[in-house]
């Protein structure tokens, strides 16, 4: 079943690119976890993760994924990829500033016995974002 998985997580990822969150929460346990280890925010249950992906689309609405790599762990899927997009939206309470950002992305997701994405840790450089968008300066 490992491969259905990695199969899921590529189905996840384009549905982002398509905005199609529906989709995307349809893959998930009810009682799904997101640790955004970057921002320190812990996300339960969809609507929370949603709401989430929605406001990465407010801040950034040509935000993409790509470059996405997956290795299978069995019922693990580790997921790299480049994450970018032009800030013309607010990115949480910074103001846009219409530069843009690219990034490299992490998650490690975890399946429950009934296939779906029961816990996503994600991690990324928030402070290379900051800088490329020049909320702060970039270091000599």
């Amino acid at each position: 079943m490992s491969a259905q998985y990695v199969e899921i997580c590529k189905a996840a990822h384009e549905a982002f690119n398509r905005r199609d969150f529906e989709a995307i929460v349809s893959m998930m346990a009810e009682d799904v976890t997101y640790h955004d280890r970057a921002r320190g925010l812990m996300l339960r249950g969809r609507d929370e993760y949603r709401r989430n992906a929605e406001e990465w689309v407010a801040g950034f609405s040509n935000a993409d994924i790509s470059q996405a790599r997956y290795i299978d762990a069995g019922n693990i899927v580790v997921a790299q990829f480049i994450g970018g997009g032009h800030n013309d939206g607010s990115f949480g309470q910074l103001v846009a500033t219409g530069k843009p950002a690219s990034f490299d992305y992490c998650e490690i997701i975890r399946f429950g016995e009934h296939g779906k994405v029961v816990a996503v840790d994600a991690y990324y450089d928030q402070l290379s974002i900051l800088k490329q968008l020049g909320h702060l300066a970039a270091s000599a």
